[in-house]
């Protein structure tokens, strides 16, 4: 079962790309909202359908379904609003690959909050100018030494922010732990109503451009964003239903919400997500044949890197889809 029909005026075979150019077009429904409209109808409808297949690097590796994700991001957003996180605040959320942030996202989709996903890279300068743009309420981090004493550094000019969360297992002093915190609490949160309900053209996520020509800019998306990557995941992807699709980005840019979150599950295919420590090719062609992935987008250097190892010694025969983005990839690569 995949949703990507109801939101498409016509869903079938284009004869050629004049044919899909003219009558291809995403429409939306009233107050459309990714984690009730998509995440919850998928619990409902299916509840065992696979979403998400999670590994790290220290052998750690966790699967959730539909279901799961559905019960956790209510329990995480029962947290959020206990911590005083409303329809129209802005959290940011620095998790790299962290399998939370497939949780929280929708957790603060279910709010109304507006999401603020961000790198590891940033500094305590970029920290201290994105809280004060955007009057960050709360920063969500996973515990890497580096970027969290940059957040704290960052603090005293950071007046907005109230509460710093981790989500990994060591607790800096003067941050709450996400995971001891949340999992006490009922996996319960109704849909809001009256103010508190979402609207189509309300807020929902933020991002900051990289600031290449002067200070970054903020780019803000609606709720109605997600339905517009059905047409990244359905015809640039090609994901499958009960596939597996894996895009090499961290949550921090925006490719991740484009290339392995809001399309992807409106089409109906489950994500892969490698937490990995450093990208090694041959570690991700075991990826890829292990897994059984059947779609697969990573930038061109990733499979500049891939075509020089031995590819015979791997099966990438489920794999229907290959994809890239973000520079040209040169025909020697392509052709092999």
């Amino acid at each position: 079962m995949e949703l990507s029909h109801e939101f498409l005026i016509e869903d079938r075979e284009y004869k050629d790309y004049d044919d899909f150019s003219k009558n291809c077009r995403i429409k939306t429904i009233p107050d459309f909202n990714f984690a009730y409209d998509i995440v919850d109808r998928y619990a409902q409808d299916d509840p065992n359908k696979r979403a998400l297949v999670w590994i790290d690097d220290n052998g750690e590796e966790k699967t959730f379904s539909f279901n799961e994700i559905s019960l956790e991001s209510k329990r995480a957003a029962y947290w959020l609003s206990s911590k005083g996180i409303k329809k129209g605040d802005t959290v940011m959320l620095i998790l790299r690959r962290r399998y939370e942030w497939w949780i929280l996202m929708p957790a603060l989709h279910r709010i109304g909050a507006i999401v603020i996903p961000a790198t590891d890279q940033l500094l305590q300068s970029d920290i201290e100018y994105r809280t004060n743009a955007a009057d960050v309420k709360m920063i969500i981090s996973y515990d890497n030494p580096h970027i969290q004493e940059e957040i704290e550094k960052s603090m005293a000019k950071s007046p907005t922010v109230k509460d710093l969360v981790t989500v990994g297992k060591d607790i800096r002093n003067g941050w709450i732990s996400f995971h001891e915190e949340y999992e006490k609490l009922p996996a319960e949160f109704p849909r809001p109503v009256g103010d508190a309900a979402t609207h189509n053209k309300d807020p929902m996520l933020l991002y900051f451009t990289s600031g290449t020509s002067g200070y970054p800019k903020m780019v803000l998306q609606d709720f109605d964003y997600p339905l517009g990557h059905i047409m990244t995941a359905k015809y640039w992807h090609g994901v499958i239903e009960d596939g597996l699709h894996l895009s090499i980005a961290e949550t921090g840019w925006a490719k991740s919400t484009w290339g392995k979150l809001y399309g992807q599950w409106i089409a109906g295919t489950a994500l892969f997500v490698y937490d990995m420590n450093s990208f090694k090719p041959t570690k991700m062609l075991e990826m890829i044949s292990n897994f059984g992935l059947t779609t697969f987008c990573a930038p061109p250097t990733v499979y500049r890197f891939l075509v020089r190892q031995d590819l015979s010694k791997y099966d990438l025969s489920k794999c229907v889809r290959f994809s890239t983005a973000g520079e040209a990839l040169n025909g020697e690569v392509f052709n092999k």
